[in-house]
């Protein structure tokens, strides 16, 4: 057979952003030609995810081994549904938020003459950000996974420190710290299965992990959850996460939200279906998921700044992620999947609102803001319906994904799964009220009532508008930025559209990763196998 194969098509949305990192680089003198290339890369990916989507639906998994080395011995590269669903959805998170970023480093240059944004550093970072996620969505052992996790770290560093102010270098300093963190206890965790196992490809782990004794099991998956849950901002290792991400670039902060913490959960649901599919942490994992829940919302609702609102609320939906995956069930992962995508382009539109409302208003401190709705229509609605979505309001697809969590809870029927049923609905309650309480103040009040409308902000010089000091002077919303914000929310809406046919899809991933014989059988040679 001639030509391109599929397999052949599995390492191009790693290969494609690198490659475009590298041709951005040596055209940092032509921000035109950056940004021509990146949004033809990310636009490739996208292209490249839905094929592989397509094909993992119809043909199972895909896997392609990297180097000249004899199986398993090499890297493998492997695409199944739930990795090509991840790939998809990042892809188009990604190619949004690079339109959104790319409309706001114009709308700067045009406004003060010069970007505030560094795009001959931006456009590589970001596109080798994007090769981070994608590898680890795609790797097929763990090192490897660590590697994705490195790359992502290096170039999560360097945006959210765009600009180099004080509060953006703090900010990336605790995250650093925290990532170095995960990424060595993840590491002597890598060491520690290749002690026990003497491998650690997945597929062959599936295999040999049920022959150590239950202690080492134990330790081992330990260790593992202990990085993950870290990544994923899983309560209590999830303190970093509202300090580090509201002081980055609007378009950072979105990416961030959007992605990184999935691919914590990702890792996540990886090794616990095809690792630890008896898990003796079911219970223990069940009681983060509903500590992550409660107190990330309470948090949420504690706050007075809209990027900590959303920062919190986002600590607090990974618990609904880890309450599916907890459930150990058919059914409680492939709510688990169905959320995890949901989510994903949800959190980053609600990020993408808050960076217009920032440039609309000069803050998204809670205090200072009013009147919003009649500012702009355009933007109240968009996070009128990202909001409603985000608080599971029917018919949309934060409710079918509530839904379908709740009901894989009340199917497994334990005293402890009810409690989650119970902390669902009520974190779903509190998620209303705290962005119902960001839609009376921020939108629909009027300037004068904001308790601190007359107080200048910090840095800012400002004006008077009417009877009101605002910060200003205040900005239009650029049509690029607009546009992206616009697409990102529709693409949430989208989800409910087509919300049965995806569901359906996300049982079925579901179905091979419990059983684990699509992935095992798929990645190794039969004589390979132990």
């Amino acid at each position: 057979m001639t030509g391109v194969t599929v397999p052949d098509l599995v390492p191009l949305p790693v290969l494609l952003p690198l490659l475009g990192a590298a041709l951005t680089l040596a055209f940092r003198r032509s921000p035109r030609l950056q940004r021509g290339v990146s949004i033809s890369v990310l636009a490739a990916v996208v292209a490249v995810a839905g094929v592989l989507v397509w094909q993992t639906d119809v043909n199972g998994p895909q896997v392609l081994w990297l180097g000249a080395w004899q199986e398993p011995l090499g890297i493998s590269l492997v695409a199944d549904r739930l990795s090509s669903l991840m790939l998809l959805v990042s892809g188009i998170v990604t190619l949004l938020v690079l339109v959104f970023a790319i409309g706001q480093g114009q709308a700067e240059s045009e406004e003060e003459g010069e970007s505030q944004t560094p795009l001959t550093i931006f456009h590589p970072t970001y596109l080798v950000l994007a090769a981070g996620v994608s590898n680890a969505f795609l790797a097929g052992d763990l090192f490897n996974l660590f590697v994705g996790f490195e790359i992502l770290l290096f170039s999560s560093y360097v945006l959210l420190t765009l600009g180099g102010s004080a509060a953006r270098i703090h900010a990336g300093t605790t995250y650093v710290v925290v990532s170095l963190l995960s990424s060595a206890l993840f590491l002597v965790g890598i060491a520690a299965v290749y002690a026990a196992t003497g491998t650690v490809n997945l597929a062959q782990l599936a295999i040999r992990i049920g022959d150590l004794s239950p202690a080492v099991a134990l330790v081992l998956q330990l260790s593992l959850l202990t990085a993950f849950g870290i990544k994923a901002a899983i309560f209590p290792m999830s303190a970093w996460l509202p300090d580090s991400y509201p002081t980055a670039p609007a378009p950072v902060t979105a990416v961030f939200a959007g992605l990184l913490t999935k691919v914590g959960v990702y890792a996540i649901i990886r090794v616990q279906t095809l690792l630890f599919p008896e898990s003796p942490l079911q219970g223990l994992l069940m009681w983060a998921a509903l500590l992550t829940m409660v107190v990330g919302i309470l948090g949420a609702v504690s706050q007075s700044g809209l990027k900590r609102i959303l920062s919190f609320t986002l600590v607090s939906h990974i618990g609904y992620m880890v309450f599916g995956i907890a459930l150990a069930t058919e059914a409680g992962t492939a709510g688990a999947i169905f959320y995890v995508a949901h989510h994903i382009t949800i959190q980053t539109a609600l990020f993408l609102i808050t960076g217009l409302v920032e440039r609309l208003a000069g803050t998204t401190s809670l205090d200072r803001l009013g009147g919003l709705a009649v500012a702009s229509p355009v933007l109240a609605t968009l996070f009128f319906v990202s909001a409603m979505n985000l608080s599971g309001i029917p018919p949309l697809s934060g409710f079918l994904a509530k839904v379908g969590l709740l009901d894989a809870g009340i199917a497994v029927g334990t005293p402890l799964a009810w409690l989650l049923v119970v902390g669902g609905i009520v974190t779903s309650l509190l998620t209303l009220y705290a962005l119902a309480k960001v839609w009376s103040q921020a939108f629909w009040r009027s300037p004068a009532d904001a308790p601190r409308a007359g107080e200048p902000l910090a840095g800012v010089v400002a004006h008077r508008a009417g009877s009101v000091l605002v910060a200003a002077p205040p900005r239009t919303l650029p049509r690029t930025m607009l546009a992206a914000t616009a697409t990102m929310t529709a693409v949430g809406l989208m989800i409910t559209v087509v919300a049965g046919p995806l569901y359906a899809f996300t049982q079925r991933a579901a179905a091979d990763l419990t059983s684990r014989d699509p992935y095992v059988t798929s990645v190794l040679p039969e004589g390979v196998r132990r």
